[in-house]
């Protein structure tokens, strides 16, 4: 947990297969502890072909079998439908705005919303642009995207700093 934190957390995200990554272990952990998800992290990496969109789209039945039956992921049938739904997806949006990347940064404005939190309590669970990302997600045939998932994944890929301003993190990541 904490090397998460002080190195991957809230460091600015741009290659499109990371923003898969994230979003997915944010889906999966809808409902769960990040720590459950953050230890399982690389039995995802293996059940989910690396985290590629484009494998993912390809998954059938038999991997949503296979899926299921594995003890090193979080077994959620939906979260897997899910998963495959949103590298359909994901990929939809490569196509239209040549990356990923490109189409999510414009969220907050191609540059990270530096927040001066104080206190753990202070932190939202949702703002106006993960309302509008998640809205727009879902257009676009993504799930498990809700304004609360978003938040945590714009926290994850550097959409925000969420570091409090105590933590030495939030200072370097400005």
């Amino acid at each position: 947990m904490n090397r998460y934190h002080d190195d991957e957390w809230g460091v600015p995200v741009h290659e499109d297969r990371r923003h898969f990554e994230f979003l997915l272990l944010d889906a999966f952990q809808a409902g769960l502890s990040w720590r459950t998800v953050l230890h399982k992290r690389d039995n995802f990496r293996k059940a989910f072909a690396g985290f590629d969109p484009a494998h993912i789209a390809r998954f059938n039945k038999r991997d949503v079998k296979r899926l299921m039956s594995d003890p090193g992921i979080i077994r959620n049938r939906l979260k897997i439908a899910g998963t495959i739904r949103n590298a359909r997806a994901f990929l939809e949006v490569q196509r239209e705005h040549g990356r990923f990347d490109r189409y999510i940064w414009k969220f907050t404005n191609g540059r990270t919303t530096r927040n001066g939190w104080r206190r753990l309590e202070d932190l939202p669970a949702s703002t106006p642009e993960s309302d509008a990302m998640s809205k727009d997600l879902k257009r676009r045939g993504f799930t498990f995207v809700g304004s609360t998932i978003c938040y945590a994944y714009m926290q994850a890929a550097g959409l925000v700093n969420d570091h409090l301003i105590g933590c030495p993190r939030h200072r370097l990541l400005r």
